[in-house]
C-alpha cells in the first residue's frame, strides 16, 4: 500500500508541471508539513459600534473574498479587494499571536482608509479603494497596490485612478503615495500584483530608489515604475493576455469562466529574473528585469519573453525563493501546491489537499519568517458562482516550513557583488516573439542577452520630494511637461471587461491591423513636446515635481 501511494504521488508530480525542452532529471518528493495558521467560514471584522453591519450594501461576508497576503513582523495582512458590493474594509490585519480560528480583522490602518465602503470617499484623500496584493520592503513598510475599482466582478465601476500607498509599519502612516498617469492606464485597467525590486537599492536611501512591477490583469500588461525618478512606464507582450483555450478552470466539481490577462507574479531577486503568468493559460513565462528596467520598448521591438513551461492546468498563485531560485506555484485542478527549481530542475510535491488547497490566491516567501512557504487558499470559485456555503472554511492562510533556502551571512554568499545586493545570471529558457506566440521558435538572441547599462533620467536640477501627493500638476505653470491627458474614466457608457473577454472579444490585436506610429503590441504614447528636455520621446512620464516647481506664479 505504501509503494502504491508512493508511486501516485509521483505521477501527480509528473503531470503537475512539464518543462519545455528541459528532460525531468530529478524529482524529489518533499516530506513536508502543512499546517493551518487560520481559517474562517466567512470573514468578519472588528466594526465600530456606529457602523451599519446590517445593509447588505456595506457589509456582505459572502461577497468578501481574499487575495492577497503578507506577513509581518508581528502581523498578517490580508487585501480583499471589491469584487462585489458589501466588502466594508479592503485592507485587514491580524496579530500572529492570536490563537483560535475566525479571528476579528481589523481594518489597516484604520476605518478612515476605507471610507470608500461608505460610499464617502474622495479620490484626492488619502485612503483605498480596491487592494488586490501588498508587499512589505526591507525597510518595514507596506506597499498597497490600491486598483481604484468598485465590484470589479459586478458593474466594474471606475471610482478612482490607481494608486499606490506606502505605510511605514512602525508608525502605521502613510509616508508616499503614488498617482500613475494616465498614459499607462487604460479605460479597463485593473492593477492587481506588485513586485518590489530592491536589487540595486542602496541602504542610504531607505528604500526609496527601488523598481517597483505591476500587473495590468484586464487590459493586459505591465507598468515598470521606478521609485528613484519617479518615472512610469508600460510593457506588454501577447503572453500577458489570456488564451482563450483556458477560459474554463476546474476544481474539484465545480467549473468557472474567468479570462483574467496577467496576474501572478514571482521574482528571483539572484537571478534578477520576473516570473508571471495570466490566469487563462497552462504556461509560466519569465522576462529580464534588465528588459523591463530598460524603459519603454522602440517601435518594432519585442520585449524578450521567454516561455519557462506549461503546468497541469491554470494558476494564479506564484512565488520565488529569495535564495536559491525555487518557484513555488499551485494549479487549481490539482489542488496542490509544487515547487520547482529551473538551476537544479528538481520537482517537488510540497502538499496536496482536496480540502485546504482549492483556489491557491496568493503565495508568500517573506524574509520575516525565514524558511517559510505561505499560501492563501479560499473557495474563490464558490463565491464567484453564489453557490457559497457559508458552513464550511473557505479561506485559510497556510504555511510549509522549512521549503525556502535559509539566508546566508553576507560574508560566506559569493553570488554579491560590490555593486548590486544580488548578481544577476542568465538562464536559457525559451524566446518567446509576440509574432510567433504560438509557434515557438529556437531561443533567439536580443538586445537584452547582454549585459546592458539602464538607461537614466535627465538629472534633476531640484530636490526630490514627495511630490506625488500632488495631483493633476500637467499643464498648469511652471510644468514645462504639457502632455495632453487622456480619458480614463467614461461612466456614459458602464462596461464589465469581465464579461466582453467572456462573450468571445479577441485576445490578440489582428496582424492586419497597423500600428501606431508610436506605438508597439496596442501601446499608444504621446509624442516628445519638449525638444530640450530628453525625456526618451515621451514614453516615460514623470508624476512628481521638483520643489521648486511646486509654487505657482504671480
Amino acid at each position: 500500500m505504501h509503494k502504491q501511494n508512493r508511486m501516485s504521488r509521483i505521477w501527480c508530480m509528473v503531470v503537475l508541471f512539464g518543462i519545455v525542452n528541459a528532460p525531468l532529471q530529478t524529482l524529489a518528493l518533499h516530506s513536508s508539513y502543512m499546517e493551518t495558521v487560520k481559517q474562517w467560514n466567512l470573514l468578519n471584522y472588528n466594526f465600530p459600534w456606529d457602523y451599519p453591519v446590517a445593509n447588505k450594501d456595506f457589509y456582505n461576508a459572502e461577497n468578501i473574498v481574499a487575495t492577497g497576503i503578507e506577513v509581518g513582523y508581528d502581523r498578517i495582512y490580508l487585501a480583499t479587494p471589491r469584487l462585489f458590493s458589501g466588502v466594508p474594509a479592503t485592507l485587514s490585519s491580524i496579530s500572529r499571536d492570536s490563537y483560535g480560528d475566525s479571528p476579528a480583522l481589523e481594518a489597516y490602518p484604520s476605518w478612515n482608509h476605507h471610507r470608500a465602503g461608505t460610499k464617502e470617499y474622495n479620490c484626492s484623500d488619502i485612503g483605498l479603494v480596491s487592494v488586490y496584493r501588498v508587499r512589505i520592503d526591507s525597510c518595514n513598510r507596506l506597499w498597497a497596490l490600491d486598483a481604484g475599482v468598485s465590484r470589479s466582478l459586478e458593474d466594474f465601476e471606475i471610482t478612482c485612478p490607481p494608486k499606490i500607498l506606502i505605510y511605514d509599519l512602525y508608525t502605521n502612516q502613510v509616508v508616499r503615495r503614488i498617482d500613475f498617469p494616465t498614459e499607462v492606464i487604460r479605460g479597463e485597467s485593473l492593477f492587481t500584483n506588485i513586485i518590489v525590486d530592491e536589487t540595486t537599492s542602496r541602504k542610504e536611501n531607505h528604500c526609496d530608489d527601488v523598481f517597483v512591477y505591476i500587473t495590468d490583469t484586464v487590459a493586459p500588461g505591465i507598468v515598470v515604475y521606478d521609485s528613484e525618478k519617479d518615472l512610469t512606464w508600460r510593457l506588454s507582450h501577447p503572453a500577458m493576455y489570456p488564451d482563450p483555450d483556458f477560459a474554463e478552470s476546474r476544481i474539484l466539481e465545480h467549473s468557472f469562466t474567468l479570462m483574467d490577462g496577467v496576474v501572478g507574479l514571482a521574482f528571483d531577486p539572484e537571478a534578477a529574473i520576473l516570473y508571471f503568468q495570466p490566469l487563462a493559460t497552462d504556461r509560466l513565462f519569465s522576462v529580464s528585469t534588465a528588459a523591463l528596467r530598460f524603459g519603454p520598448l522602440e517601435f518594432g521591438k519585442d520585449l524578450p519573453v521567454k516561455l519557462v513551461g506549461r503546468k497541469s492546468s491554470q494558476g494564479i498563485g506564484l512565488a520565488a525563493s529569495p535564495r536559491g531560485g525555487t518557484i513555488f506555484y499551485s494549479p487549481l485542478s490539482e489542488t496542490a501546491v509544487a515547487s520547482w527549481n529551473p538551476r537544479t530542475n528538481e520537482h517537488s510535491l510540497l502538499a496536496q489537499d482536496k480540502e485546504r488547497i482549492q483556489f491557491a490566491a496568493d503565495l508568500r516567501t517573506p524574509d520575516r519568517d525565514e524558511t517559510a512557504l505561505y499560501i492563501l487558499t479560499s473557495k474563490f470559485h464558490r463565491f464567484y458562482l453564489k453557490n457559497l456555503n457559508a458552513d464550511e472554511v473557505n479561506t485559510r492562510i497556510l504555511r510549509i516550513d522549512g521549503v525556502v533556502k535559509r539566508n546566508v551571512p553576507l560574508q560566506q554568499n559569493t553570488l554579491f557583488s560590490n555593486q548590486h545586493r544580488f548578481a544577476p545570471t542568465r538562464p536559457s529558457y525559451e524566446h518567446v516573439s509576440s509574432n510567433s506566440f504560438y509557434n515557438f521558435p529556437a531561443s533567439s538572441s536580443s538586445q537584452f542577452d547582454k549585459s546592458l547599462p539602464v538607461r537614466t533620467a535627465p538629472p534633476s536640477n531640484g530636490v526630490k520630494s514627495y511630490s506625488s501627493f500632488v495631483q493633476n500638476f500637467y499643464g498648469k505653470p511652471p510644468h514645462p511637461y504639457n502632455y495632453e491627458p487622456v480619458a480614463i474614466i467614461d461612466k456614459t457608457k458602464p462596461i464589465n471587461p469581465f464579461f466582453v473577454l467572456n462573450s468571445g472579444e479577441k485576445t490578440f490585436p489582428p496582424p492586419h491591423v497597423p500600428r501606431p506610429q508610436f506605438g508597439l503590441n496596442g501601446e499608444i504614447f504621446i509624442q516628445k513636446v519638449n525638444s530640450q528636455f530628453n525625456d526618451f520621446n515621451g514614453l516615460r512620464f514623470p508624476k512628481s515635481l521638483n520643489f521648486n516647481e511646486t509654487t505657482l506664479p504671480h
